[in-house]
């Protein structure tokens, strides 16, 4: 394990650090949160009760005309077709105005099943961990602090078995073209690595959302499956439309990951949806 990257993530108590942050955001993304920050507002008045930035952007890693805005709303009610159809347009509308950005992704939970305590180490964590405060309450008040260990390992990622037949319905349905593939390769890649990363998280006592450092850190404990995670690394910041990678994921890492995952850390509480 010589090439294994040293922990870190954590704060000076063992406790994962919150990773992003608004002076951490990119000068040239800051016109796009602000205006995001404006128009939320606008769109969702009374019914929000917080909303967050996730990913490169507010831990200062976005590439423009590369990265995407990553959103999470929390509202007082949950979310219903019409809150979906406000956050799809205002994505929309974001991502025509600003080139910077590659595409907008919201997340629309209530309030009560981020603090839930079936949620709490999984959301919740999220929310505590990953998510930067944009507008109103910061709801990791509410929330303990987390450590990254086998409890957390399985709530986070503990039910790739039960995505993996929705991600073939989704690759089955999806046009037979690269334009059309591409978005898959990357979410999926994405969540791989991911998850990969959290398997072996407990055993390494770091965190990290580098999708390079994750595979590197999953390959110090699964070498034979090294390299497919660190081209899983690579296709998730630079994905092409190939059909055979997804067939990969499906056929062969997904399944072993699933299996493997359940033999080590068990199966995640089971949710209403």
């Amino acid at each position: 394990m010589s090439a294994l990257p040293a922990p870190h993530g954590l704060d000076a108590r063992g406790f994962i650090a919150r990773e992003g942050s608004l002076t951490r955001v990119p000068d040239a993304f800051r016109p796009v949160v602000a205006a995001a920050s404006e128009r939320l507002a606008e769109a969702f008045g009374a019914r929000l009760d917080s909303a967050y930035l996730y990913g490169s952007i507010p831990r200062g890693t976005a590439r423009v005309g590369r990265s995407d805005l990553d959103l999470l709303l929390a509202l007082h009610e949950e979310p219903d077709d019409a809150d979906r159809e406000a956050a799809r347009a205002l994505g929309e509308a974001l991502d025509a105005a600003f080139p910077q950005i590659d595409g907008v992704g919201t997340l629309l939970y209530s309030r009560a099943r981020l603090l839930s305590e079936l949620e709490r180490y999984d959301l919740g964590w999220f929310v505590s961990c990953l998510c930067t405060p944009l507008l109103g309450e910061d709801l990791a008040a509410h929330l303990p602090r987390y450590r990254p260990d086998a409890l957390l390992a399985r709530e986070t990622n503990g039910d790739l078995a039960l995505l993996l037949p929705r991600w073939r319905e989704r690759i089955a349905a999806a046009a037979d073209t690269e334009e059309a593939r591409r978005p898959l390769v990357r979410f999926m890649s994405r969540h791989l690595v991911r998850t990969g990363f959290t398997l072996v998280m407990p055993r390494w006592n770091g965190w990290t959302s580098d999708l390079a450092a994750m595979a590197e850190v999953f390959g110090a404990y699964y070498p034979r499956r090294a390299a497919q995670m660190r081209s899983a690394a690579r296709y998730g910041h630079e994905p092409c439309g190939n059909g055979v990678i997804l067939r990969s994921y499906v056929d062969d890492l997904g399944p072993w990951l699933a299996a493997e995952y359940t033999r080590v850390h068990g199966t995640k509480a089971p949710r209403p949806d």
